[in-house]
């Protein structure tokens, strides 16, 4: 299990500054999803490891998607500032 990275569309760029925003430090942290996660990421640097050793990065202008279930590893190196939705 991996979240989809990919380029965000005109409407969903619009729909997500109506989103709340999170910021957090360059830092290394577990953390798993109760319930799927939208995120459109403004700036930042990230690699996030599943349990099953799958890395996948990406960085401020990417929209990620992750699935209900996820549980993976953080790891922030330039911080991130990003909306986010869940559900």
């Amino acid at each position: 299990m991996k979240p989809e990275v990919r380029q965000p569309t005109e409407l969903e760029r619009k729909t997500a500054q109506g989103w709340p925003i999170w910021t957090k430090e360059v830092s290394e942290f577990p953390w798993s999803y109760d319930e799927k996660e939208t995120c459109y990421i403004l700036d930042g640097e990230v690699t996030v490891t599943s349990k099953t050793g799958e890395q996948v990065s990406f960085r401020g202008g990417d929209w990620v998607v992750f699935p209900q279930g996820m549980e993976c590893t953080w790891k922030i190196t330039k911080p991130v500032r990003k909306h986010y939705n869940f559900g």
